[in-house]
């Protein structure tokens, strides 16, 4: 297996721990709060797709192609941030997995097809990137795996806090 399918099968790896804590689940508990924090699972589901389409894009097109379209905002807008881990009136399981279904497929075949993992662009300026850093297409990638497994397991502590279930364990 060649470097682009065992970045793949990692990234569907951490993807699949994300989905399986909300298998069984109605909207109403998928969109429930079960800690302090904003997250709810379907707000996680939400946001992991919205945050792999976000660097997909940057993949492609470097920092300016991150801002996408209308309506997604990034961490400058407080409200529409923490509103994203959240799901919206109108949201429902399935059509976040079906959204997050999708993403995922764009990211495979990016990462199977782009001409060089070596690829760089300018990281976007703020707060947290070092100003003038660059990330490969391949450090993009392994940043999804990272940030997909950290909801990953965020996602579980919410499941067995909603109804005991645990799904990594």
């Amino acid at each position: 297996m060649g470097e682009r399918e065992e970045l793949v099968e990692t990234l569907n790896k951490h993807r699949g721990l994300l989905r399986r804590t909300v298998r069984g689940l109605t909207d109403a508990q998928a969109a429930e709060r079960a800690t302090v924090s904003e997250l709810s699972l379907g707000g996680l589901i939400k946001h992991v797709a919205a945050v792999e389409a976000r660097w997909a894009r940057f993949v492609t097109g470097g920092a300016e192609a991150m801002r996408g379209k209308e309506g997604e905002h990034g961490p400058g807008d407080a409200e529409a941030w923490v509103a994203q881990f959240r799901m919206a009136e109108g949201d429902t399981l399935a059509g976040l997995l079906t959204e997050y279904e999708r993403v995922a497929h764009e990211t495979d075949e990016l990462i199977r097809t782009l001409p060089d993992l070596g690829l760089a662009h300018e990281l976007p300026v703020t707060p947290w990137f070092p100003p003038g850093t660059a990330w490969s297409a391949r450090r993009v990638v392994l940043h999804l795996i990272a940030e997909t497994s950290q909801h990953a397991g965020h996602a579980d502590i919410i499941r067995e806090s909603l109804d005991g279930a645990k799904t990594m364990g």
